[in-house]
This record gives C-alpha cells, sequence and structure tokens, in this order.
C-alpha cells in the first residue's frame, strides 16, 4: 500500500511489537493475557477502562486484508477470538493445523531493491 517495508525492521516496528507482546504493563498483553484466562473482550475493556490499541487495530487489519485480499493468518484468528467469541485454544489449534507456507514470496521482495 506504499509504505517502507524497512519501517517494520527498526525499533518503531519490531521493537514495539515486542514490547507490547511481551510486557505485563501494555494494555495489549494485559488484554490478551485476561482472554486468555477467560474473559469476555467487552469485561476486559469495561475492567480496564483504557483504549487497547490492539483491538482496534486487529479489526482493521482484518478488514483491510480481506479487501486486499492479503493471507494474515494470525490476525484472522486474533479477530475470531475478539469479534466471535472463538475460544484461543481453538484458534491456536486452527493455526497450528495450517498447511506449511513460506513467509515470504521471493517474488515479493522484488519492492526491496528501491528501498536497498
Amino acid at each position: 500500500m506504499g509504505a517502507n517495508p524497512l519501517t517494520f525492521a527498526g525499533l518503531a516496528g519490531v521493537g514495539d511489537l515486542i514490547v507490547t507482546c511481551t510486557s505485563r504493563h501494555s494494555r495489549n498483553w494485559r488484554c490478551g493475557y485476561a482472554i486468555g484466562q477467560g474473559q469476555s473482550l467487552d469485561e476486559v475493556l469495561s475492567s480496564m477502562g483504557m483504549v487497547v490499541e490492539g483491538v482496534r487495530t486487529t479489526k482493521a487489519a482484518y478488514q483491510i486484508s480481506l479487501q486486499k485480499n492479503v493471507e494474515l493468518p494470525i490476525t484472522k484468528e486474533l479477530f475470531h477470538v475478539l469479534f466471535d467469541k472463538k475460544s484461543p485454544r481453538q484458534a491456536v489449534d486452527d493455526l497450528m493445523a495450517r498447511d506449511k507456507t513460506h513467509e515470504v514470496e521471493i517474488k515479493s521482495l522484488d519492492f526491496l531493491k528501491n528501498y536497498l
């Protein structure tokens, strides 16, 4: 969609993602942990009383992936856990049962020559 793909490689991209996924101080982490413990999204959001930006981001990313016909299996499963009441256990099972694919298609790497 026109973004510089190298943006995600720096601290602002991968670094922020690592922190939000691993820090107990992260609202995203706390929300995910509570959902993993069996709370509903509504319960978690009510008890936190703060914006959990990952919830809105998941919805937006999933909708864009459908519009652009891009496969995002983790985002898809997370969307179903958050908004369709799919159990986290079932989402993990479905992800693990997927056929093996490549993380990056070689033809999609051509765009990098514009940035290197």
